[in-house]
């Protein structure tokens, strides 16, 4: 019995990961642009509407998926994969913005002595790109990219793999996520989990599955960390 009440009490909240795309870069609308001008070009019309259907899904993924769905053959899905990340990643570096609070969110919990990650569907490259073009890789103690695991979110598997490259159990790690894909994933990998969802996504009722859902990362505060912290 005492050996149960000490592996309860020594799960401590200590570690941080956050997806990317759409929670710190506003980058969800540039990849509706992208993947639309490239796919434009093979003949095929994705709707903003359509384009929402794959949100937090790796590119490749993504890509497989209108291909099965239009069925165009001049280009190879890998071809048109790379030409949507090319697309996209000039774009950011363009026209790229913070999220509202990322500078906040990321200065808290480094205040809070916290290990911090990021895990991302996108691809490494473009991972990097964004975190030199906003000035935060100076945060991050690990960065995984969802390209090199053997399935994306809403697998767990890209979060597992930043929480043992952070040397950290899943239990003792928050997840901040935007999309309900990507906070399956979360939930998935056992980790504490907030979003932040788009505003006109906000009432989606699948976010009921987060431990909290937040307006905005400036709205997450010590407050809310003693809520998260295992009781």
């Amino acid at each position: 019995m005492k050996y149960l009440c000490g592996a309860k009490s020594r799960i401590m909240l200590n570690t941080v990961i956050f997806d990317m795309d759409g929670l710190l870069v506003d980058s969800e609308p540039l990849w509706g642009l992208a993947m639309r001008e490239v796919l434009d070009g093979l003949g095929v019309t994705l709707t903003p509407a359509l384009t929402s259907h794959t949100t937090g899904l790796r590119t490749k993924e993504v890509v497989s998926y209108w291909h099965d769905y239009f069925k165009w053959d001049s280009k190879s899905p890998e071809v048109v994969t790379d030409e949507i990340v090319e697309n996209v990643t000039q774009r950011i570096l363009q026209e790229g913005r913070a999220m509202e609070g990322l500078d906040y969110i990321l200065r808290f919990f480094t205040e809070q002595q916290f290990k911090i990650g990021l895990a991302s569907s996108s691809p490494e490259s473009l991972i990097q790109a964004v975190v030199e073009h906003l000035d935060i890789k100076k945060y991050f103690q690990a960065v995984v990219s969802a390209e090199f695991e053997a399935y994306g979110k809403p697998h767990p598997a890209v979060y597992l793999a930043c929480a043992e490259k952070l040397g950290s159990s899943p239990l003792d790690c928050i997840a901040f996520e935007d999309s309900v894909t990507g906070m399956t994933a979360a939930k998935a990998a056992r980790m504490r989990t907030v979003v932040v969802p788009e505003a006109h996504n906000f009432q989606d009722p699948r976010y009921a599955l987060a431990d909290l859902k937040i307006s905005s990362l400036l709205s997450f505060d010590e407050k809310a960390l003693k809520a998260l912290q295992p009781k």
